[in-house]
């Protein structure tokens, strides 16, 4: 997947859940790379995150920013926990068609009791060119893992 290593055990545990993941399966969503404190999501283009007028649903955006933040947190939980978003707030600054989205989600603080993240949703075109489109800030909560 782009030359990033998805082999390592901080990026495998974030492989582990995020295979486990309905919506992002459902999305076509899939991860490009998982680093300690650092998370990137690919979504394609395509009719299943679309809103009326042919562009990319503000929820999709939501959704991957939410999960590349989340997955982002992941990384600096303890073992056998796993993380829940308790917020989000989210700006849109442009809208796309075509190409897909790329979310980056960061750490900016890790405690034992919250998590707080950023990510930013970018669109890349059939150049490649990247525009930001979105920006979130997330807290999280660790909780027990179930599965």
């Amino acid at each position: 997947m782009s030359g990033h290593d998805l082999t390592t055990p901080v990026a495998q545990r974030v492989v582990n859940s995020f295979n486990r993941q309905g919506m992002m399966q459902h999305l076509d969503a899939r991860l490009v790379r998982a680093d300690v404190g650092e998370v990137e999501i690919a979504l394609p283009y395509g009719d299943k995150v679309t809103q009326q007028q042919g562009g990319f649903h503000g929820g999709a955006m939501g959704a991957l920013a939410d999960i590349a933040g989340g997955y982002a947190a992941l990384t600096v939980c303890p073992e056998g926990m796993e993380v829940t978003t308790v917020e989000y707030k989210i700006n849109f600054l442009s809208a796309h068609q075509q190409g897909e989205l790329r979310a980056v989600g960061k750490v900016v603080k890790s405690g034992r009791r919250i998590v707080v993240t950023t990510a930013e949703v970018f669109h890349l075109d059939a150049d490649g060119k990247q525009t930001l489109c979105a920006v979130m800030q997330q807290t999280l909560v660790p909780v027990a893992q179930t599965y």
